[in-house]
């Protein structure tokens, strides 16, 4: 079939007025989503008060003249937003405040999350892909998909990807080889400063006084890190990690990528939370890596994600249906 002849994807970005939007919707227009031979059209999600800045990007975008860009919608409105979407990229979420508590955060995106994951129920297509960008990532996609109750929890995943790749440029700095050369890492949990960068089965020895002294609170604080060099939150390389997601969970995969998906409660991660895991993607589909034996390090840094996640979780209760 000629590309001419394909039907386009539809492909919703919340925030799409945001840093992160504004690398990202350029990916997804070049086709690096579904692929070179795939029309897609994109629907910008943004609040009232920045639906102007997000035509903005439109226009641009339409500048940009990407053979595959087949339309342009931009919209306050969810359920246009999401009507007939195959893949959502939720990008937009209430930043923490100054002198903000974690349980106001929490609420405050509840209110954002519920509305979308009932917007994305009732309009999108049923093989829908939903990946919460905005933080706190893992609870905002467990509120969606509770919010979801015609989809299956699957549907929705948490980028833990950047987490991921931070892992392997980590690695990569710290032995001279490129990132493709490791095989099998793994983030395991939250997407926080409590999560856990696991390289027990990584294809390359490791100086474990480097591994726990540097290397796992250079990837958990990250973030931090580039705020304070920068003066602003990742975008870039989180849009970046967010493509990879996406593709990989439409494409598939051979070696293992981190993706916070829903648990079934494997290695004693509660079924039903969010939770990032070791994974490969088939058929379209995320699979829990099974069968690892863990140690005492490895449980005791998973249950600090578990019991983490309980807490927001249950700091969210009354939004769930």
């Amino acid at each position: 079939m000629t590309q001419a002849a394909n039907q386009p994807v539809k492909i919703t970005v919340t925030g799409a007025a945001g840093n992160i939007a504004y690398s990202l919707l350029w990916r997804i227009a070049a086709g690096d989503v579904y692929g070179k031979d795939t029309p897609v059209e994109l629907a910008l999600l943004e609040i009232p008060q920045a639906v102007g800045a997000a035509e903005g990007v439109a226009m641009e975008l339409a500048d940009s003249a990407f053979p595959l860009l087949r339309g342009i919608t931009v919209t306050d409105d969810p359920d246009v937003a999401f009507k007939d979407t195959k893949a959502a990229f939720l990008v937009g979420a209430r930043p923490r405040s100054k002198g903000m508590e974690r349980a106001d955060l929490l609420e405050a995106n509840g209110a954002i999350f519920t509305v979308q994951g009932k917007a994305i129920n009732d309009n999108a297509a049923r093989d829908v892909r939903v990946l919460v960008v905005g933080n706190p990532a893992n609870t905002n996609a467990f509120i969606a998909a509770n919010s979801a109750p015609d989809l299956d929890p699957s549907q929705f995943n948490a980028l833990m990807r950047l987490d991921h790749n931070r892992t392997l440029s980590q690695l990569s700095l710290k032995t001279s080889r490129p990132t493709a050369e490791f095989t099998k890492v793994a983030v395991w949990g939250n997407h926080s400063a409590t999560q856990f960068p696991d390289l027990t089965y990584v294809n390359e020895e490791v100086d474990q006084d480097w591994y726990t002294g540097e290397m796992i609170p250079k990837v958990a604080n990250r973030g931090a890190e580039i705020i304070e060099v920068r003066g602003h939150s990742s975008a870039a390389s989180a849009a970046s990690a967010a493509v990879d997601h996406m593709h990989d969970w439409i494409h598939g995969t051979e070696d293992w990528r981190t993706a916070a998906v829903v648990s079934d409660d494997s290695y004693g991660v509660d079924e039903g939370l969010i939770f990032g895991f070791p994974t490969v993607a088939k058929n379209g589909t995320w699979e829990i890596v099974q069968g690892l034996e863990l140690s005492d390090f490895q449980k005791e840094r998973i249950q600090a994600n578990v019991e983490e996640l309980r807490s927001e979780r249950e700091a969210v209760q009354h939004l769930l249906k």
